[in-house]
């Protein structure tokens, strides 16, 4: 059987909202990254049989698939396809998996992956539609969906949708036993550890530093907050519980970005040239309540690891996005993992969570960290809307 593996990985620096990167439209933010990536891989765009990009806010600037218009401003040939992907907040990290896919099953021989989410420009939820009109416009549940849940516990009676995903925050949070302070200090440990790994150039080899217009050239991930402390988070309030736990400080950050992955076979990789970095080792999903909708991280991970055939010993990385602190601290609660090698150069509470690029943001950040450490395997999950998870482990093949 063929394998996937992974011989290109970049991305743009995540930016705050409406900050340095907001003034990129997400069409030029993508092409921008996908030239970069076949520069720094070595590959010929006309090479390329697929590209599938992921991206949640489909609408506006991000709508009429995003991914093909994001081939045609790169200036890549015509002939290259694109196509757009939405799993929430594993778009990307879906993009992936679909690109391993192709790719083992002998349809495509070299597949980019990737995705782009301009929160700033496209804010989140605006796909969902005005409301206006009919009972059910601007509902994306429907009618029966709403009927199946409206009991669920969480449930804001006169909302059209059940799912929140900082309400399920809260009450994982409570099903866990987590405090205030438990989740602040997972806070700040996150800025810590990315502020030492921006300090320590960690993370200069994987981004393609954006030229902004009038602002220069963006080249860091603006989301870290080095004046942060125990303190101040505990002075903001709880937004989305009286007397909750999780609070802006302790969610992921509203953010813009770009990020891709070039996938291929070793063998088609050694004929052209190319450098394989990873192998995939295993690509999996998971679904699970979508009222706490965040909890799937877990048995997707158990998954995954049944999949690849390892233990979790055998991982020495975990990426676990923090789409709340609850989320990894769950998910350590329940596998038993090391916490010292999980989220090892900060995760989505400092460096941002730009919805359809994360996937392959963190696994860009994962891969040159595995590189940097000779570490041979990698397990990245992701939790997403509806109550799903992805989860990856690759395999390092050069350092």
């Amino acid at each position: 059987m063929r394998d996937a593996v992974i011989v290109g990985a970049v991305r743009t620096p995540v930016g705050r909202r409406k900050g340095g990167l907001s003034g990129v439209h997400p069409v030029d933010l993508s092409a921008h990254v996908l030239r970069a990536l076949a520069e720094r891989s070595g590959f010929d765009p006309s090479d390329v049989d697929d590209l599938i990009w992921g991206c949640v806010s489909q609408v506006g600037e991000q709508s009429w698939n995003v991914g093909r218009n994001a081939v045609l401003a790169a200036g890549w040939p015509e002939s290259v396809p694109g196509t757009t992907v939405d799993r929430q907040c594993g778009s990307s990290q879906q993009a992936l998996h679909f690109a391993a896919a192709a790719v083992i099953a002998g349809q495509c021989d070299l597949v980019v992956a990737g995705g782009v989410e301009s929160m700033t420009r496209v804010p989140m939820g605006s796909s969902a539609g005005s409301g206006e009109g009919s009972a059910e416009a601007g509902w994306p549940y429907g009618s029966r969906v709403r009927e199946r849940y409206q009991h669920a516990a969480g449930f804001a009676g006169d909302a059209p949708v059940p799912f929140n995903q900082g309400v399920g925050a809260e009450m994982m949070a409570e099903r866990w036993g987590f405090s205030r302070s438990q989740l602040d200090e997972y806070a700040l440990g996150s800025h810590t550890k990315a502020a030492a790994a921006q300090d320590a150039g960690r993370f200069t080899d994987e981004i393609a530093p954006v030229p902004v217009p009038e602002l220069g050239l963006a080249d860091r991930d603006e989301g870290i907050r080095r004046d942060t402390s125990l303190e101040r988070l505990a002075e903001l309030p709880t937004p989305f519980k009286p007397g909750g736990v999780v609070t802006a400080g302790s969610a992921s950050q509203i953010s813009d970005g770009a990020a891709a992955l070039a996938v291929t076979t070793p063998e088609w990789a050694a004929a052209h040239g190319l450098r394989a970095i990873a192998r995939v080792r295993a690509a999996v999903l998971a679904a699970d309540d979508p009222i706490i909708m965040l909890t799937a991280p877990i048995p997707a991970t158990h998954k995954a690891l049944r999949r690849a055939g390892l233990e979790l010993s055998d991982i020495g990385v975990y990426e676990v996005n923090e789409a709340f602190a609850p989320v990894p601290l769950a998910w350590l609660a329940e596998t038993g993992a090391d916490p010292s090698r999980l989220n090892p150069r900060g995760g989505a509470i400092a460096l941002g969570h730009p919805l359809g690029a994360t996937g392959a943001r963190v696994m860009t950040t994962m891969l040159h960290h595995m590189r940097d450490n000779a570490i041979r395997f990698g397990l990245q999950a992701i939790c997403e809307g509806g109550g799903m998870a992805n989860a990856t482990v690759v395999e390092l093949l050069a350092c």
